[in-house]
């Protein structure tokens, strides 16, 4: 396992080095630049501007620069938001974004796994049923409908909760967000979980555990559940990502002073640097939880660790 776990670890080096190259590029050839305005600078004044941030440097060194900057830790300075680094501008809004992203997706896997082995255990009953038309309505709802539904209900309507507005540490500002984006990952794992278990269950070892009278609580938490969750595992890593990031739609529907924010302002403003950070940040969520999800993978199926 530990030979299979560095093998991972080392191989998300060269990936985030081809991330950040690639969209280092990318960006800078994308028409118009942090400092073109709707009545344009001086000439001096845009010249002085960019030696400033080292934007007259030849590309090659500029990416040099950065990639050096990136291994002290250091994203740079925001081209549009003065005196203020990226490192500083993500650090703010991250943790907001991370804390809301894992309460949901904790909060969607304890609710999906263990609907998923009802609806398999119960295969064609009612349970079954309900716990279709649960996820059908929950994938058929995507955060952009969803949430304002839930704000408009239990926030205009009832006034149980507040509809928008963020304070840190306040469970009812944060419950109809968490709910929102909890909701896609309940409704996919429950899925999965389903699926996954009702074939392991068919399995000629599960039959033959069934034929030496163990019972069926024991089958499935001692023999099934492990291989009927790799499929979820599977998926778990990319979807953690994205849910762990935060959901840019959700921070702006219930005003959440997110991280996501970020990328798209710093995309309409050109802010090279700010965008950087934000696919850095997002890059290494990414593989950090593909990694987690590879690990997992391998404790559930020691056959995949084997060279």
């Amino acid at each position: 396992m530990m030979r299979y776990a560095l093998a991972r670890i080392i191989g998300l080096f060269p990936t985030l080095l081809l991330l950040v190259t690639a969209a280092f590029f990318v960006i800078r050839l994308a028409p118009g630049g942090p400092f073109d305005e709707e009545r344009a600078l001086p000439p001096q004044v845009r010249a002085n501007l960019e030696a400033a941030y080292g934007l007259d440097a030849p590309l090659a060194t500029q990416y040099l620069r950065y990639v050096g900057g990136l291994l002290r830790g250091d994203l740079g300075p925001s081209f549009k938001h003065k005196d203020m680094g990226v490192n500083e501008l993500i650090a703010g809004g991250l943790p907001v974004s991370a804390a809301l992203g894992a309460v949901a997706l904790a909060l969607g896997l304890l609710l999906g796994v263990p609907l998923g082995c009802l609806a398999a255990l119960h295969r064609a009953g009612p349970v079954d049923l309900g716990a279709t038309i649960v996820t059908a309505l929950a994938l058929a709802l995507p955060a952009f409908v969803l949430g304002p539904l839930l704000s408009l209900a239990f926030g205009l309507q009832l006034r149980w909760l507040p509809a928008a507005g963020w304070e840190n540490g306040s469970l009812r500002h944060a419950l109809l967000p968490v709910i929102t984006l909890a909701a896609p990952v309940m409704a996919y794992s429950a899925r999965l979980v389903r699926s996954g278990l009702l074939e392991v269950l068919g399995a000629d070892y599960i039959r033959a555990a069934r034929a030496r009278g163990l019972g069926q609580r024991r089958i499935v938490l001692a023999h099934a559940l492990r291989p009927a969750l790799l499929p979820l595992v599977g998926w778990l890593g990319p979807a953690a990502a994205v849910v762990l990031t935060g959901s840019l739609i959700v921070e702006t529907v219930f005003g959440i002073p997110g991280a996501g924010r970020f990328l798209v302002e710093g995309a309409l403003n050109r802010d090279y640097t700010l965008v950087m950070g934000m696919i850095v940040v997002y890059g290494v969520a990414t593989l950090l939880c593909n990694l987690a999800a590879d690990l997992a993978y391998g404790w559930l199926d020691p056959r995949i660790r084997r060279p």
